[in-house]
């Protein structure tokens, strides 16, 4: 980890908070895929558009291990500070998943800051997971009574707050898989000041990433700070995996200890030595391919139940 966060600091590329937001999503696509795993071939990739509330059509993509019909599915939600990454930047991890899991994996993109602030992200992933447990399954040949809902970052606290929105209108789910998730209105823990300085996400890159995506006086609301809501109890299972050498890591610890106060069964994995966004560096990183088989081997648990 150390030898490939040297190589990416010497990399002749300004730091990403230095870029305006539309630079930002351009120099973020273009570099996807550079570390990851090679990209699994499926037998099928469908491409979709999900209705949101104002009317929009969402883009989303779903992957399957297999043409047969009735399949788990998992809404996966990525991440990028609210404001970068795509479909297209967590496909490879997508289907990786869906290739380990047996499950096929729905992944959205849902509108990105600063042309869609707070709330729009949550209510595209509300939106998407209405529709998938309601028409969308049925409509996919996909199985509506397992449904799981997952992301890495700031997918991680989507899927978070989706959880809690799915327990408030009655809809079960199978898991909520949280990839070293947001948590936090403010980025006060101890692990926020030991890594303040990165590597790969700093203070200077969470600050910017907020300052398109949310106003001050939105931070303590519960669908951008999950540890802020007042009851968790009944959301879904949880599976957890952390990084630790990531500005996130207590705040993920955090969420993890209110969700087993409130009685919701955790798994718990913390990878060591690695940093925020390792999932998408398999290439050179073994704990990102440990993590895949991990999320993987929970998803199947779940589905299994």
């Amino acid at each position: 980890m150390r030898l490939l966060v040297e190589r990416m600091a010497r990399a002749p590329y300004p730091p990403m908070h230095t870029l305006t937001a539309a630079e930002a999503k351009a120099a973020h696509a273009a570099s996807i895929g550079v570390l990851d795993v090679p990209k699994p071939r499926l037998p099928r990739v469908q491409q979709l558009q999900i209705p949101a509330r104002d009317g929009a059509a969402l883009p989303a993509r779903l992957v399957a291990p297999s043409l047969a019909a009735g399949l788990p599915v998992l809404l996966y939600l990525h991440g990028g500070g609210f404001t970068i990454g795509s479909v297209e930047s967590h496909d490879t991890v997508c289907r990786v998943l869906a290739e380990q899991s047996g499950a096929a994996v729905l992944s959205l993109d849902y509108r990105l800051a600063p042309e869609h602030r707070f709330p729009t992200a949550v209510h595209d992933a509300w939106d998407a997971l209405r529709w998938l447990a309601g028409e969308g399954a049925a409509a996919l040949a996909l199985d509506g009574a397992r449904i799981a809902v997952g992301g890495d970052s700031a997918g991680g606290t989507l899927a978070a707050v989706s959880a809690i929105h799915a327990r408030d209108l009655g809809l079960p789910l199978a898991l909520q898989l949280l990839i070293y998730p947001g948590t936090t209105d403010h980025q006060d823990t101890d692990s926020h000041a030991l890594y303040a300085q990165g590597p790969v996400l700093d203070k200077a890159l969470i600050d910017w990433f907020f300052h398109h995506y949310i106003d001050s006086v939105d931070r303590s609301d519960w669908r951008f700070a999950p540890l802020k809501s007042a009851e968790v109890d009944g959301v879904a299972p949880a599976w957890v995996g952390l990084a630790e050498c990531d500005p996130l890591v207590d705040e993920g610890l955090l969420y993890a200890d209110k969700l087993r106060a409130a009685g919701v069964p955790v798994e718990l994995e913390i990878y060591r030595g690695v940093v925020h966004g390792f999932m998408t560096m398999g290439r050179s990183i073994v704990e990102a391919r440990q993590l895949h088989a991990d999320a993987a081997a929970a998803l199947r648990r779940a589905f299994e139940r």
